[in-house]
């Protein structure tokens, strides 16, 4: 069985493109996964305590934002490297859903909300991995109170219907009971699922990093998408 763990950013005027998406961790590698986030957040913080001050949150990480405002840039950054190279070192396998929001408002009449399209998408790909894996999973996500009702409930309603009502749209079989929400300051999986959201958001929009710790962030990325198995699916 596999435990799944996604996130998603949010639509922005100067960055119109939303992401969802996040790890999929196989229920043998979970003890061995936590022990290492456990010890990436006790070298920076020096406690395993779960708490809003010690999670792992990509924007405040890179931008200095919050209990990271007085920690020096190489100390953050370091905070993605090591988890860019533990998700390497297990090999988590990672999907995700990029929706190109101006081009999906343009090209349809009545466009369907991009956290609605972006739930459904990511949830086939989800299935579309444990098909593979001839296995089953569980999705936890993030919680997002303006959101949780609306995701349950089309979860509910595509498991009900046989499958997601896209044009070509699949059977959620393999995905068992509800999608689970939780805090991501109680859960140092979802704090991971938001780091490489994090990434993914900065760097596959086109942007072209000019600053130095700007370039090192996108190396960092580059290394997790050439020695993981990353898959993005565009839209439209």
């Amino acid at each position: 069985m596999y435990l799944i763990y996604f996130d998603e950013t949010k639509f922005e005027t100067l960055n119109p493109y939303f992401f969802i998406g996040g790890i999929l961790v196989e229920e043998g590698k979970l003890s061995k996964l936590e022990s290492a986030l456990m010890q990436i957040q006790y070298n920076f913080f020096q406690t395993n305590i779960l708490s809003v001050d010690t999670e792992l949150h990509g924007s405040f990480i890179f931008q200095g934002k919050g209990v990271y405002k007085k920690r020096k840039l190489p100390e953050r950054l370091k905070l993605f490297e090591d988890v860019a190279q533990l998700l390497i070192d297990h090999q988590i396998p990672i999907r995700l859903v990029c929706i190109d929001v101006n081009r999906h408002r343009k090209k349809y009449k009545y466009p369907q909300p991009e956290y609605n399209l972006g739930l459904m998408l990511i949830l086939e790909r989800f299935c579309d991995f444990l098909e593979e894996k001839n296995d089953i999973g569980v999705v936890f996500g993030d919680y997002e109170k303006d959101e949780i009702t609306t995701s349950i409930l089309d979860f509910s309603q595509f498991k009900f219907s046989g499958k997601t009502p896209m044009s070509y749209g699949r059977p959620l079989g393999q995905l068992k009971d509800t999608i689970y929400f939780t805090h991501s300051h109680h859960s140092r999986f979802l704090q991971a699922a938001d780091m490489v959201l994090f990434m993914a958001n900065r760097f596959e929009n086109g942007h072209q990093p000019v600053k130095w710790h700007d370039i090192k962030l996108k190396e960092i990325w580059d290394r997790l998408k050439g020695n993981c198995e990353i898959r993005i699916q565009r839209w439209p």
